[in-house]
């Protein structure tokens, strides 16, 4: 067995050892995993989810289960879905922190984080996806959606400035002053908590399967849920 096909058993063993060196130890052993079809001291840690992992060419490919299914899981992948969920998602989230930003005069940058956890859980119930490009699309669409959030606050407050209302204000910007404006109020702590939103909304846009029914039904076709 493969050292990726060890880890899908290791990963859920209650005797498993985090090593910062080696990685993934046996806490009996203190070793790698060294055993051929199955290990005679396993006992599953049910707490821990098995999810759909990623190789090294950013596809998935689950050890456990056959082909067949590994097919299944692509063909059932809504790219589109995926796609929309995850704007539409990001859409209603960016208007939210506009009202919450321009209602408390505050911003709060860490609502960046829930921007990119709302639209990973979008992306994953609209896609059921398990290549790479789900992961890509979530966070690209998390850190646009924190840019809409930061956009929709200045237009709130030139709004209130000039006591217009926010369409107007909207409608009648001046889009050429777009990119100096967000200059203006980028800053470093910007940088930072987009960046923890693109890593939730990659994170969590793929597929996940939490427990050993749910692999079961998927190998059988039964299985539904993202």
């Amino acid at each position: 067995m493969t050292r990726a096909e060890h880890l899908t058993f290791c990963e859920k063993c209650t005797h498993r050892k985090k090593d910062f060196q080696q990685g993934i130890l046996c806490g009996l052993t203190d070793r790698k995993a060294d055993f051929e079809v199955s290990c005679n001291d396993f006992i599953k840690n049910e707490t821990v989810p098995q999810t759909v992992n990623l190789d090294k060419d950013g596809t998935v490919n689950l050890h456990r289960l056959s082909a067949a299914t590994n097919e299944k899981l692509r063909e059932e992948q809504n790219l589109a879905g995926g796609i929309f969920a995850g704007i539409g998602i990001g859409v209603v989230g960016a208007v939210i922190w506009a009202v919450i930003t321009v209602v408390t005069e505050y911003q709060i940058a860490f609502m960046a984080i829930g921007i990119g956890f709302i639209v990973g859980h979008a992306v994953r119930l609209g896609g059921k996806g398990v290549d790479m490009i789900f992961g890509i699309i979530g966070a690209t669409i998390a850190i646009l959606s924190c840019f809409l959030g930061n956009f929709l606050s200045t237009i709130g407050f030139i709004a209130n400035y000039n006591e217009i209302g926010y369409l107007d204000a909207f409608l009648n910007f001046d889009y050429s002053l777009f990119i100096p404006m967000m200059k203006e109020t980028f800053g470093f702590m910007d940088v930072l908590f987009y960046g923890f939103a693109g890593y939730e909304g990659f994170k969590l846009a793929f597929r996940v399967i939490t427990n050993e029914e749910d692999i079961t039904k998927l190998e059988e076709g039964s299985y539904n849920n993202p």
